[in-house]
C-alpha cells in the first residue's frame, strides 16, 4: 500500500516525472544515486572496473524503462537497486563465479543497534564471523550488505528482494542466528568449520 510524500519525497517524485521526458532531469537521478548504486554492486562483485560498466548499465536500463516507473511508496533508489540486482545476477552467471565478499569489505560495515550482538562478534571474533559470512548463500550475503552497507530498511529491501518485510525481518534474524552458531562451532575447534566438522557436531546448517 503505497504512503503518502511529504517534503522532498514530493520534489523528488516531481523530478521522477520531468524525467521521464527530461533527461536533465534523469541526470539529476543519476547524480543522486550513482554512489548508492556503484557501492552496493561493488561490494557484488568486488572490482572497480566491472562494478563502474554495470553501475552505468543500470542507469541505462533505468532511463530506458523509467516511463513505466510507478511510486509504490517506497525511495525511487529500491527500483533501482532492483534493476543493479538483476544485472549483478546475470553478471555472476556469464561469469561462473559465487560472490566473495572481502575482509577489507566488511571494515566499513555499519552496525546498528539491532546487531549490536554481531557487532560484538565482529569486535571479538573478526575472522570467525567473516568465514560464516562467506559461507552463507547469496541471498543472504546480499541482505546483510544493503543492511549493513547501504543501510537499508526492511520495508526497502523487502522492495529489492521481493518479498514482504515480514519475510525479510524473519531472514534476518534466521541469519543472525546461523551465524552466532557458526562463529560459536569455529570458535570451539580454533580452526575453519568444514561441513565435515560440521556434521560431527550435528549442528544444522539452517539455509
Amino acid at each position: 500500500m503505497a504512503v503518502e510524500a511529504k517534503g522532498s519525497d514530493v520534489d523528488e517524485l516531481q523530478l521522477i516525472e520531468q524525467a521521464k521526458a527530461d533527461k536533465e532531469a534523469f541526470g539529476q537521478l543519476y547524480e543522486k544515486y550513482n554512489k548508492q548504486i556503484y557501492s552496493y554492486i561493488y561490494y557484488r562483485v568486488s572490482n572497480a572496473h566491472d562494478a563502474e560498466d554495470l553501475t552505468t548499465r543500470v542507469f541505462m536500463r533505468a532511463m530506458q524503462h523509467i516511463g513505466g516507473y510507478e511510486d509504490q511508496g517506497v525511495p525511487f533508489s529500491a527500483w533501482l537497486y532492483r534493476i543493479a540486482r538483476n544485472l549483478v545476477a546475470n553478471w555472476h552467471r556469464d561469469q561462473n563465479r559465487r560472490q566473495i565478499i572481502s575482509l577489507d569489505d566488511m571494515n566499513q560495515w555499519h552496525f546498528h543497534e539491532e546487531s549490536a550482538e554481531l557487532a560484538l562478534e565482529w569486535a571479538e571474533h573478526k575472522e570467525a564471523l567473516y568465514n560464516a559470512i562467506r559461507r552463507l548463500p547469496r541471498d543472504r550475503q546480499e541482505l546483510l550488505i544493503l543492511k549493513f552497507v547501504d543501510r537499508r530498511s526492511n520495508a526497502e529491501i523487502g522492495e529489492i528482494l521481493q518479498r514482504s518485510e515480514g519475510a525479510i525481518k524473519s531472514l534476518y534474524h534466521r541469519t543472525l542466528l546461523v551465524l552466532r552458531e557458526e562463529i560459536s562451532l569455529e570458535t570451539q575447534l580454533d580452526q575453519p568449520v568444514t561441513e565435515e566438522r560440521r556434521s560431527l557436531f550435528r549442528l544444522p546448517w539452517r539455509r
